[in-house]
């Protein structure tokens, strides 16, 4: 069966439409995504901040599974930053 550009556009739209939910939307995104030059405390600190949003997200397990599925290198997602969800996976594969 072919289906249409609009069915297949429709489809990736109702798959992210959790995010009009999470409790980051319309936040300022340097929250939850690493600077270049910023290291240590700084990187933790927020981490924890963004992690925080996160505990009060009510779509936070979709995020995590969309982080996961699309191996997202970069950020705080699903209240868990990169390394983190890096970690997971290769647990998860061994």
């Amino acid at each position: 069966m072919i289906t249409s550009p609009f069915d297949y556009t429709a489809r990736r739209i109702f798959a992210w439409e959790w995010q009009l939910d999470a409790a980051c939307a319309g936040l300022d995104t340097s929250l939850f995504y690493q600077a270049d030059n910023e290291r240590g405390a700084s990187v933790r600190r927020r981490e924890m901040k963004a992690k925080a949003i996160c505990s009060q997200c009510p779509v936070i397990d979709d995020c995590l599974k969309a982080a996961l599925a699309s191996n997202e290198p970069y950020g705080v997602w699903g209240g868990m930053s990169a390394d983190e969800r890096f970690r997971l996976q290769a647990q998860v594969g061994a």
